[in-house]
């Protein structure tokens, strides 16, 4: 079965926003767990390991980036193409 036209589209958008949001919550939760840790014994760390929290967001914006550019490209005549081929 292959999925055609806009509703491939949409899936695939959806697959990104829902795959960059769970692999970010997995990131998160281990470096949230082991910077704790650091920060109760040196507490002096606390800056250096929000940026290490942070990073894993980068992950959800290519993921957004990527389902903008999927839908945008529904709007701009891709349904047209994938019907043609």
């Amino acid at each position: 079965m292959v999925l055609e036209g806009v509703g491939g589209i949409a899936i695939g958008a959806a697959i990104a926003i829902a795959g960059g949001a769970i692999g970010t919550g997995m990131a998160q939760s281990a470096i949230g767990a082991a910077a704790m840790g650091v920060i109760a014994e040196k507490p002096e760390q606390a800056g250096k390991l929000i940026i290490w929290i942070a990073i894993p967001e980068t992950i959800v914006i290519f993921g957004f980036v990527i389902a903008i550019l999927l839908a945008l490209a529904v709007g701009s005549g891709v349904e047209a193409a994938v019907a043609a081929a």
